[in-house]
């Protein structure tokens, strides 16, 4: 059964917000999404993410737009666990399943769904590939996520990336409600 929302976020971490149009069928995302944020700089975003399979990352692509710079970013993992930006392999995230696109809210996801984190009791560690926003760089990120609680239509799950740690708030289809520090969903249509 696939399934439609629409996602708007204030992202306090950037000073902005963020809205995503997302589709979940049974084991895949496809998203497209945009957001505007004023730190470290004002910028612009768009991008268009889609996975395969079990919620792996298959393509992320996204234009980001600031003051000085258009920056674009073709980001492509291939089903041997390779990872390309723009054709160019990218060393140090191979065997990583997912993206992760800074200060967006959306790509926590993909891993919560894939091991039913926001359902079930459970601790997993990913290799991600990030995504830095405005500059678009990519670098390996080491991220564990962990199902602390669920109650009525929420869950909460801890996720942790080096010194950092946030409880998120996320909603039966696991999108984030709440994300500390972030960003929090504002009202509007599911």
């Amino acid at each position: 059964m696939t399934a439609h929302h629409t996602r708007s976020w204030d992202v306090v971490e950037s000073r902005g917000y963020e809205t995503s149009w997302i589709t979940l069928g049974p084991g895949t995302l496809r998203a497209r999404g945009r957001a505007v944020g004023t730190v470290p700089e004002p910028y612009w975003i768009s991008y268009e993410l889609e996975t395969g399979e079990d919620f792996v990352t298959r393509r992320l692509r996204v234009a980001a737009e600031t003051e000085h710079a258009t920056r674009e970013l073709d980001l492509r993992r291939d089903s041997d666990g390779s990872w390309t930006a723009g054709g160019t392999p990218l060393p140090g995230v191979e065997g990583a399943f997912d993206c992760d696109l800074g200060r967006c809210p959306l790509t926590n996801t993909m891993p919560v769904l894939r091991h039913g984190l926001h359902l079930a009791p459970g601790e997993r560690r990913f290799l991600m590939a990030w995504v830095s926003v405005p500059d678009l760089t990519v670098r390996p990120s080491h991220q564990t996520y962990t199902h602390l609680a669920r109650s009525g239509g929420t869950a909460r799950v801890r996720y942790a990336a080096g010194d950092h740690r946030s409880d998120l708030t996320l909603d039966d289809a696991g999108l984030v409600l709440d994300y500390p520090g972030l960003a929090h969903r504002l009202a509007g249509p599911s």
